[in-house]
């Protein structure tokens, strides 16, 4: 339990990769000019790390800037990619694309091959051994707390109130600054209080799978397209090959798809019956699963300001992933060291207005990050606007690769692909290279682009996985290792008449709910009493992905932090 009326320079709210980064870089600083600070940070996993899931493969230069020496100071990693390759699946073969026909944003040799929650672990422990020696430096790490609210002195962010002990006091953490480096649990609320969002975010959802295999696919890096998402999604899979022969396997689908049923996990399940990743499996053990959302709108669908009165935001909350390369971990980490040198001269000046945090905004943009992040400013609206290339040509693609030789068939399907194809794909092109100026994109909520009454194709799949190879989504959510203590009813359900409405509406055209479609872990279903269809929800498989909360097309629904700690445990995804 918290004392009474705790408060600190800077709290930050999240315990992830651009929070953490943050507070090494604000320590760094104050050590460096014998200042003092006081820093907290929240997490509401059990342990930092727990609920932090990422592909990942990282460009190393904000690693290299935060930690010179991260290759002999313990700095947790898989490895180095040493070979990558983008591959275009068939529903039985595979063709990896010749590296100068292949996107260049999705070279990644060289870069670092990284467990993030492993990294935000590590981050953590060696905050606390950075500050031993150095007692005008506070840094209390706290696990187990989520906020809840956020406390205001006026306009101002005062602080926020966490996990619910019965007493209001002991439930309040202040500060001059509070920092959101969460994904929008909390930041949403700041998001909507300032009206700071001028356009929707537009979310992606990763499913993961961590395997123990006989084979030593260390350093290699596949980023697939084709099979098995061939409904008109934007998406695709990963395989990162990691040390002491594991490997990491997912699959990443926008959220702004037609499909109210679009089932992440088992989209996963299908890419692992294709007989190319049951060669990597083979004599192989699933050891973890975990899911979580990915910001895709990028330069459109950053706020107005980063900062106001009392506050900042960086990382997820900021939504500074660049889906071209899906260059993520890197750009968090630069949020975080870039909020840090802002941070520093507020507690220095004792000005904490948003006039001055606002010098963050500025810095961000004029370096790298946002110089990347306007360049492809179009890259993800291109392939929203240009859905056919997913629903109708990327099959006719994937066939004609199957029934081609796999080298020559793989080129030659491009080649003569349906008519409008070529047209498409330069159009596609144009946009993605930020060559072509349409002015700013308005993303709608993904919710809206839901269609109830969604046709799907039948999807042929490969016969002859091996057993033990592919689970059901219940199965599968066993190695999320969820726990909730009991009372926790994380998932608000604010109108019961609401969630019938999209039942009829739905189940009325032959399709799922989008909640209960497109849940990564069986949380949401639809059950029947005296002959009326209602909502239900098993609260104890909830990985805290919030995909619920993004597809509901009533708005009916909020995910909350889970208190005390519980929810999944990503270690080692």
């Amino acid at each position: 339990m918290m004392a009474k009326r705790i408060e600190y320079d800077v709290l930050f709210v999240g315990g992830g990769v651009a929070s953490l980064s943050a507070a090494h870089r604000l320590v760094d600083l104050a050590k460096q000019n014998n200042a003092s600070v006081r820093i907290g940070v929240l997490e509401k996993g059990k342990d930092f790390g727990a609920h932090v899931l990422s592909g990942a493969v990282s460009n190393p230069r904000s690693v290299k800037k935060l930690f010179p020496d991260y290759e002999t100071n313990g700095f947790p990693l898989e490895g180095k990619c040493a070979q990558s390759n983008v591959t275009i699946l068939g529903r039985k073969k595979a063709w990896d694309m010749p590296s100068f026909f292949a996107p260049p944003e999705l070279n990644k040799t060289g870069y670092l091959i990284l467990s993030l929650s492993e990294v935000c672990r590590w981050m953590a422990a060696n905050l606390h051994e950075k500050v031993k020696e150095t007692p005008s430096i506070v840094v209390d790490l706290y696990t187990g707390f989520a906020g809840q609210e956020i406390l205001y002195d006026g306009n101002r962010v005062a602080g926020v109130r966490v996990d619910s002990t019965g007493n209001a006091e002991n439930d309040n953490c202040y500060a001059k600054v509070t920092v959101f480096g969460d994904k929008m649990f909390l930041s949403r609320d700041l998001y909507a209080k300032f009206n700071l969002t001028p356009t929707p975010q537009t979310w992606a959802v990763g499913v993961k799978e961590v395997w123990e295999t006989e084979k030593d696919l260390s350093g290699k890096v596949w980023h697939t397209i084709g099979f098995p998402l061939l409904d008109g999604s934007f998406g695709g899979g990963f395989i990162y090959g990691l040390k002491d022969k594991k490997l990491a396997i997912g699959m990443v689908t926008g959220l702004d798809s037609d499909n109210p049923a679009l089932r992440p996990p088992q989209i996963l399940q299908s890419l692992k019956k294709h007989p190319w990743v049951q060669e990597m499996l083979k004599g192989g053990k699933i050891v973890k699963y975990g899911a979580s959302l990915i910001p895709e709108g990028g330069y459109y669908s950053l706020p107005r300001e980063f900062a106001v009165d009392g506050a900042m935001v960086v990382g997820d909350a900021l939504g500074v992933l660049d889906v071209k390369g899906f260059s993520g971990v890197d750009k968090a980490m630069e949020t975080g060291m870039t909020a840090a040198e802002t941070l520093f001269a507020a507690v220095q000046k004792k000005d904490y207005s948003a006039a001055t945090l606002g010098a963050y905004k500025q810095a961000l943009m004029d370096g790298w990050v946002g110089q990347e992040l306007k360049k492809s400013r179009y890259y993800r609206w291109a392939f929203h606007e240009n859905k056919k290339l997913f629903s109708d040509y990327l099959p006719t693609v994937v066939n004609g690769l199957d029934d081609a030789n796999i080298y020559a068939g793989g080129v030659s399907a491009f080649l003569s692909g349906p008519a409008g194809l070529i047209g498409s794909a330069l159009d596609l092109k144009k946009l993605m290279d930020g060559g072509t100026e349409i002015g700013p994109v308005q993303w709608k909520d993904d919710r809206t682009n839901t269609k109830p009454d969604f046709k799907a194709k039948p999807l042929a799949e490969p016969d002859g996985f091996v057993k033990g190879t592919v689970y059901s989504t219940a199965d599968v959510v066993f190695y999320a290792n969820t726990h909730y203590h009991h009372g926790n009813a994380h998932i608000t359900e604010f109108n019961a008449e609401a969630c019938k409405r999209c039942i009829g509406r739905y189940h009325g055209s032959g399709n799922e709910v989008p909640c209960a479609g497109d849940c990564t872990a069986e949380v949401h279903e639809v059950r029947e009493k005296d002959g009326v269809k209602y909502h239900f929800m098993n609260l104890e498989n909830c990985v805290q992905c919030r995909t619920c909360e993004i597809v509901c097309p009533e708005k009916n629904l909020r995910v909350n932090g889970a208190e005390h700690g519980s929810g999944p445990d990503f270690t080692g995804l």
